[in-house]
């Protein structure tokens, strides 16, 4: 079914837009080009996005968009807590980029003229009885491809054709960059920065295979640097690699926030992840990814510019 043809209102009549996309770091890291396409395309609309509380941590900052962060950890309370936060605005337009039940609950909260979500075939959780218009259906897009018809549906010339590729303004400072460089070894220009774990084990390589590519990478004169969050599981994994590896490692997993991590990857010659958060960032700063996915799909959510290296 084809999406409903609404007419598009002209650049100079779109005055705000909603975005809504509450997470995770990898989806919100593929909706930022999106959002950015649309800014350059309406240069004067307002544009406000409601987004998860981590995620929110990455994306401070970002260049005229106002960030409204919906915190899940307040249970009912967050939907309270939303519609304060929006209590006398009115959007032109709502781009619901999420079908979680969550999500589509949100935007019953959202005051907006136009309400716009994925087509039908990709309408999960009830998605399609929230929205009032629908984008055009595609056959089993990349993540960041599905998102580029909200777009298009507003009439952004955004990835349309195959040579054309996403671009990303993220917010790193100064600060953030300094502290990064401070994290390399000088004795090398070469930095192979390995974010061995996902949010599911199962997407996760062997310690012993990120050890040997640890130890080769070292025989080729890379420094090697260990990534991640703070959890139980992401320190065992770390200290099983560092103990299977026969080069010196820089572990900085659980270290970093989120702002340091993403100028971090900046400063990577490569990095080595499975489908987790810091290769989708990494992508954003032009820092080429090998893709390790052996359990998700990449055509899907492979690290977009480096789908080749997968």
């Amino acid at each position: 079914m084809s999406a409903p043809a609404f007419p598009l209102q002209a650049p100079q009549q779109l005055q705000s837009i909603c975005i809504l996309r509450l997470s995770a770091i990898g989806d919100v890291c593929h909706a930022v080009s999106v959002v950015q396409a649309i800014q350059q395309y309406y240069p004067q609309a307002k544009i406000s996005w409601i987004i998860g509380k981590v995620e929110a941590m990455l994306l401070k900052d970002l260049p005229g968009v106002e960030l409204i962060v919906f915190d899940k950890k307040l249970g009912l309370g967050a939907y309270t807590d939303l519609r304060n936060k929006l209590r006398g605005q009115q959007f032109d337009v709502l781009l619901h980029m999420q079908v979680a039940l969550r999500a589509n609950v949100a935007s019953l909260f959202i005051p907006a003229r136009r309400k716009i979500g994925f087509d039908w075939s990709r309408a999960k959780e009830l998605h399609a009885l929230f929205m009032r218009e629908r984008i055009a259906p595609q056959q089993e897009p990349h993540v960041l491809d599905g998102f580029a018809g909200f777009a298009r549906h507003l009439g952004v010339p955004f990835l349309q054709n195959p040579q054309d590729k996403p671009q990303w303004q993220m917010p790193i400072t100064d600060e953030h960059r300094d502290w990064a460089k401070t994290q390399l070894n000088t004795a090398t220009t070469r930095h192979l920065v390995i974010c061995p774990a996902a949010s599911k084990a199962e997407r996760n390589w062997l310690p012993v295979r990120y050890a040997a590519i640890a130890d080769y990478a070292a025989t080729q004169g890379f420094s090697v640097y260990l990534c991640g969050g703070p959890t139980a599981m992401e320190q065992q994994l770390a200290q099983e690699i560092k103990a299977q590896a026969q080069t010196d490692i820089i572990d900085l997993v659980g270290k970093t926030n989120l702002k340091q991590l993403l100028a971090l990857l900046e400063q990577a010659s490569v990095v080595l992840a499975p489908d987790t958060g810091p290769a989708h960032m990494a992508v954003t700063v032009g820092t080429p990814v090998i893709g390790l996915y052996g359990h998700s799909n990449p055509g899907r959510t492979g690290p977009y510019l480096y789908r080749q290296y997968v």
